[in-house]
């Protein structure tokens, strides 16, 4: 939870990597929030008492959506859908904007990754920007559990990387009033 929100007002791209990472780490625990509360809490040590109770129970409501919403196996909280979506229209604005034309080449260098990461994925009814963070997301989780990533996803995922950061900016650069578009 306290790393949710530096990474939020940080960098959004990132806030919305590690809320998918809690998504699967609430699945992981069986989405049960005594489990959460007595295996994963106690390792904030660096916490306080309140602090962990605090976090336990940001879990146990993140939980209760998961429930409400229906993705407690698979899928993603409206929250995070409403970033992708926010990040949607974004990207959207910033590709229409006659000044930022290094945003709109970055976005067709990395359309064909994008492409080909859709018909692959065969979630062509998701915006574009998900099959980028879903791309960021699978590559995140083979490099923590040491599988190899091959030359074309890592290719792939450079050019993606280098589109999400710039758009990170944009949000960033729009949510202080600043940007031109």
């Amino acid at each position: 939870m306290f790393i949710s929100r530096e990474l939020k007002k940080q960098s959004i791209g990132e806030y919305l990597l590690y809320m998918w990472q809690v998504e699967d780490l609430i699945r992981a625990y069986g989405c049960n929030a005594d489990r959460l509360r007595q295996e994963y809490v106690p390792r904030f040590t660096q916490y306080t008492k309140e602090q962990q109770q605090e976090l336990a129970q940001w879990y146990a409501d993140l939980i209760e959506m998961m429930r409400q919403e229906g993705v407690l196996e698979q899928g993603h909280l409206q929250i995070n859908k409403n970033i992708i979506l926010l990040l949607t229209d974004l990207h959207n604005e910033v590709l229409k904007s006659p000044k930022h034309p290094f945003y709109s080449a970055a976005y067709y260098k990395a359309l064909p990754f994008i492409v080909e990461i859709r018909n692959k994925g065969g979630k062509r009814d998701v915006p574009e920007l998900e099959n980028c963070f879903d791309a960021l997301y699978g590559t995140m989780l083979l490099k923590l559990q040491q599988k190899p990533v091959s030359a074309e996803t890592a290719s792939a995922v450079k050019e993606i990387t280098h589109l999400i950061a710039m758009l990170n900016g944009f949000y960033q650069q729009d949510k202080e009033g600043n940007l031109e578009l």
